[in-house]
């Protein structure tokens, strides 16, 4: 299948999303929608998927909505914007989420908007120094969508949200990485690389258990403490029983890498 907006690319179990509209700081059409869906719902139903990367083309990682799709000429009716976010936005969040394989964000440049909200929905998100997180609604009257509202009081706290989503001021990467609203910020000259090597580190992993880590770690923010105690149980037991792990048993005693197949 071709694209019109994103760059898709699938190899040994690494799938990779290039959103490709950097005229427009790869900001959101409804075709991307559309491209970027099909992409996830394919990428769900893969067993052989080890991780998902999603990037940007160009100078920016993602403005969010192109704002153009939205505009108006005097007198024409007003647009329902729950919409976008019921149809295109909130499902894309839950895409994200509810994919069994980690999602790697590589924040080549600026995440405004909902670009940032995206960003923080992914598991992993590593980013050039150089980029900058701008929570921009209140700048065009609106509030944080694509789950913001969720993602940063929970990554950064109440405080830090608050003030990122009322004063729509731009922070950096760096700071964005102390607050914790991303993995890690590494300089613009080492970032490919750097992102490479975080690619392959994962696609060596265990499959299987990167799938449960990833299940366990979302499922704590709803779950009580008993609740999230059993889950580790329930996956624990079903991990113990894979092929993998007698790979890595037997990887250790032998001194050797181990070769994960997902089984």
């Amino acid at each position: 299948m071709s694209y019109d907006t994103i760059v898709f690319e699938r190899e040994d179990g690494v799938a990779r999303i290039r959103l490709n509209r950097p005229d427009r700081l790869n900001s959101f059409t409804v075709r991307m929608h559309e491209e970027v869906a099909s992409v996830i719902d394919e990428l769900a139903v893969d067993a052989g998927l080890k991780l998902l990367l999603l990037t940007g083309e160009g100078r920016g990682f993602c403005a969010g909505q192109d704002l153009l799709e939205f505009e108006r000429e005097p007198g024409d009716p007003l647009r329902d914007l729950g919409e976008a976010l019921e149809f295109r936005w909130g499902p894309l969040a839950r895409r994200l989420a509810r994919l069994l394989a980690p999602v790697v964000c590589a924040v080549n440049g600026v995440a405004a908007g909902a670009g940032a909200s995206l960003a923080f929905a992914c598991d992993i998100v590593i980013a050039r120094k150089s980029a900058q997180f701008i929570q921009s609604f209140a700048q065009v009257g609106l509030v944080p969508d694509c789950g913001g509202t969720w993602a940063l009081p929970r990554l950064a706290g109440q405080a830090r949200a608050m003030g990122l989503a009322l004063t729509a001021e731009p922070i950096s990467a760096a700071t964005a990485a102390e607050w914790g609203l991303i993995w890690r910020a590494v300089d613009d000259e080492g970032f490919d690389a750097e992102v490479e090597t975080l690619v392959q580190r994962l696609a060596g992993m265990a499959p299987l258990a990167l799938a449960g880590i990833k299940r366990a770690i979302r499922a704590s923010s709803a779950s009580t403490l008993d609740q999230q105690l059993d889950l580790e149980r329930d996956l624990q037991r079903q991990l113990g029983w894979s092929e993998d792990y007698s790979e890595g048993l037997s990887a250790f005693a032998e001194k050797r890498r181990p070769v994960f197949k997902g089984r």
